[in-house]
């Protein structure tokens, strides 16, 4: 599961910055007056936001410190998507070497840290 999980978010991270370089070599993030006329992008880019503020709540449930949360909050609002998949990739590749069962390992990726004592 581990290395399905790698390979998928490890291709949406290349697969994003992909298509960023490609649509900023046709035109630039802030030449964008006419798309924000469309309600359609309007919606899109609010449907993108709210995916990113849920996500957000679940970095903020599993780091442990306020300094990480913040700043995973202000990764993911700015970058999005590979802000999103850097930080499974980071939870995958940090995985307890102790995790026996896929079910530990799962909730390893998924549950709330230890704090630290």
């Amino acid at each position: 599961m581990r290395k399905l999980l790698t390979t998928i978010f490890g291709a949406i991270f290349l697969a994003m910055l992909f298509l960023t370089v490609r649509a900023s070599m046709v035109r630039p993030v802030w030449d964008n007056g006419s798309l924000m006329r469309d309600p359609w992008f309007v919606a899109t880019l609010a449907d993108a936001y709210f995916g990113f503020l849920t996500f957000s709540v679940w970095v903020a449930y599993k780091e442990t410190g306020w300094v990480a949360r913040v700043l995973w909050f202000i990764g993911i609002m700015l970058l999005g998507n590979f802000a999103m998949s850097a930080y499974v990739l980071r939870e995958l590749w940090t995985l307890p070497e102790h995790a026996t069962s896929a079910e530990q390992r799962i909730q390893a990726v998924l549950l709330r840290r230890a704090s630290p004592e």
